[in-house]
C-alpha cells in the first residue's frame, strides 16, 4: 500500500476590486480551511502505484505507457486494419481534405466500402495514438505541423456519418474494378468480371445482388443477373463532386447559380454513369459462352420441334392418305363383291328361271305322256283343254320350291297314268288345304 500524500492547497485570493461591483451586498462569510486526506482509487490507482514502483514522474509514466499503447494496438489489429503509410499521404494539406482518400487516411484501404463502423472506430484509435501531437510529444518527437491528424479526424468524422459516407462512395474510383480488355474465356471470364459486378453492385439499392456464376449455371440464373442488371435501381449521387455553395453573408442569386449548377452536374454525371453501366452490361453480355450455349440450345430445341411438327403432319398426312386409300379399297372390294353377287344372283335368277322352265315343261309333259288321263285312244279337244288349264291353275298356285317338288314327284311317276294323276291331286289338295285354291275348282284332279 502507497504512503498518502499530503497536498496543501490554499484557496486563491479574489481579484481586486471584485467586491466593488454595483449592487453587490455581502450575505455571509467563507468557513475556514479543512483539512481532507485524499486517496487515488481504480485506475488512478494503479497509475500512482505504478509510478511509486517504478520512480516515474506523471510525464515519464505517460511517455512510456503513450509508447506501449501504440505497440500494442499494433500488434492487436496489424492483420486488420494495418497499412503502410505514404509519405506524400502524411504531408497532405489538412485544408485538401476534400480531395483525400478518407480510406487510406485510415489504412481501411483494402476494406473500403465494406469496413464496418467498428473497424472505422478502431482504424481512427490507432492512427491517433500513433499522430496526436501530444502523443509524440510524450515520446519526445517535435512536430508543430498536425495536419495529418486533421486529416484524420476529417476521415473519421465523415466515415461515421452514414450519409456523407454514402456521398464519398459514390465518387470512390479506388473502390472500382476495370473490366477485363480484352475477351477472355472459360473459368478467366468470370473470374475477370465477377468482381467487376460486385464492385458495381455496391451502389445497388436491391440487396443481395445477384452474382455472375460460372460455366454451370442455368439459363435462369443467367437471365436473372441480366435483368437484374438491365433494370438495377442505383442509388449512386455525385453530391461530394459539389462545387461549395457560398455562405449566408453572398449573394443569394449567386448562391441559387450555385446550388443550380451543382444539380446540372450531378444530372449529367448520373446520366453518363447509367449509359456506362448500360455498356458495360453488354459488353460482358456478348462475351458470355452461356449466352451462346443457351441460343444453340434453343435452336436445337426450336429444330427438334420443328421436326417433330413435320413428321407428325406427314405421319397425319400418310395416314389420312392411308384411310382414304383403304377407303377407296374397301369400295372396290364392295363395288366387286356387290358385281360377283349381283352376276351370281343373275346366274341364280337364271338357272332358277331355267329350271322353273324346265320344271314347267315336265310338269306340262307329265299329262301329256298319260295322253291327259283319257281312259282309251285319242283325248278329245276339251279333255286337253281342261288338264292343262288345271295345270297352268296349279302352277300359278305355287313357288318355285314347289314346283320343284311336284316336278320331281312327276319325274319318278314317270308314265304311270294313276301316279301322275296321284301327284297332282295330291298338290291340289295340298294348296286346297293351304287356302290358295278352292274345292273343286281343279276338276281334272279330282
Amino acid at each position: 500500500m502507497a504512503s498518502v500524500q499530503v497536498v496543501n492547497a490554499t484557496l486563491p485570493a479574489l481579484p481586486q476590486g471584485w467586491a466593488g461591483e454595483k449592487d453587490f451586498k455581502t450575505v455571509g462569510a467563507l468557513s475556514g480551511a479543512t483539512q481532507r486526506n485524499v486517496e487515488p482509487v481504480g485506475p488512478h490507482f494503479l497509475a500512482h502505484a505504478r509510478r511509486k514502483r517504478n520512480n516515474r514522474t506523471f510525464s515519464e509514466d505517460e511517455r512510456i505507457q503513450a509508447q506501449h499503447n501504440v505497440k500494442k494496438t499494433e500488434v492487436e489489429e496489424d492483420d486488420d486494419i494495418s497499412e503502410d503509410e505514404d509519405p506524400m499521404m502524411l504531408a497532405r494539406e489538412a485544408k485538401d481534405w476534400k480531395g483525400q482518400d478518407h480510406y487510406a487516411v485510415l489504412g481501411l484501404s483494402k476494406h473500403r466500402y465494406r469496413a464496418t463502423p467498428d473497424q472505422i472506430k478502431r482504424a481512427h484509435r490507432k492512427k491517433v495514438l500513433r499522430h496526436h501531437p501530444d502523443k509524440k510529444a510524450a515520446m519526445g518527437k517535435s512536430d508543430e505541423n498536425d495536419s495529418f491528424f486533421k486529416c484524420i479526424q476529417k476521415a473519421t468524422d465523415l466515415l461515421l456519418d452514414p450519409t456523407r459516407r454514402r456521398q464519398f462512395d459514390s465518387v470512390d474510383e479506388a473502390a472500382e474494378v476495370e473490366p477485363p480488355t480484352k475477351k477472355l474465356t472459360g473459368s478467366k471470364f468470370y473470374k475477370a468480371w465477377g468482381p467487376v459486378f460486385e464492385a458495381e453492385g455496391r451502389f445497388s439499392n436491391k440487396q443481395p445482388v445477384p452474382q455472375l456464376g460460372d460455366e454451370n449455371s442455368t439459363q435462369d440464373h443467367v437471365e436473372t443477373f441480366y435483368n437484374f442488371w438491365y433494370n438495377v435501381d442505383s442509388w449512386r449521387t455525385f453530391e461530394y463532386l459539389d462545387e461549395d455553395v457560398p455562405d449566408d453573408g453572398e449573394s443569394r442569386d449567386q448562391k441559387r447559380h450555385v446550388e443550380k449548377k451543382n444539380a446540372n452536374a450531378r444530372r449529367k454525371r448520373k446520366t453518363e454513369d447509367t449509359v456506362r453501366l448500360r455498356e458495360l452490361v453488354d459488353e460482358c453480355l456478348a462475351s458470355d459462352e452461356r449466352i451462346k450455349k443457351f441460343k444453340q440450345q434453343a435452336r436445337a430445341g426450336k429444330d427438334a420441334k420443328r421436326l417433330a411438327k413435320e413428321a407428325e403432319i406427314k405421319r397425319l398426312k400418310e395416314e389420312k392418305e392411308k384411310a382414304k386409300a383403304d377407303e377407296e379399297q374397301r369400295k372396290k372390294d364392295a363395288e366387286e363383291a356387290a358385281k360377283a353377287d349381283r352376276e351370281k344372283n343373275k346366274k341364280a335368277k337364271e338357272a332358277a328361271k331355267n329350271a322353273s322352265k324346265k320344271n314347267k315343261r315336265i310338269l306340262k309333259s307329265s299329262v301329256k305322256d298319260v295322253n291327259y288321263f283319257a281312259a282309251s285312244g285319242e283325248p278329245t279337244a276339251a279333255q286337253v283343254d281342261g288338264v292343262l288349264t288345271d295345270v297352268d291353275l296349279i302352277m300359278g298356285k305355287i313357288d318355285v320350291d314347289e314346283l320343284a317338288v311336284l316336278a320331281e314327284k312327276l319325274t319318278i311317276a314317270g308314265k304311270d297314268g294313276a301316279a301322275v294323276k296321284s301327284a297332282w291331286a295330291g298338290e291340289a289338295k295340298r294348296l286346297v288345304d293351304a287356302g290358295k285354291l278352292k274345292d273343286g275348282e281343279a276338276k281334272a284332279f279330282a
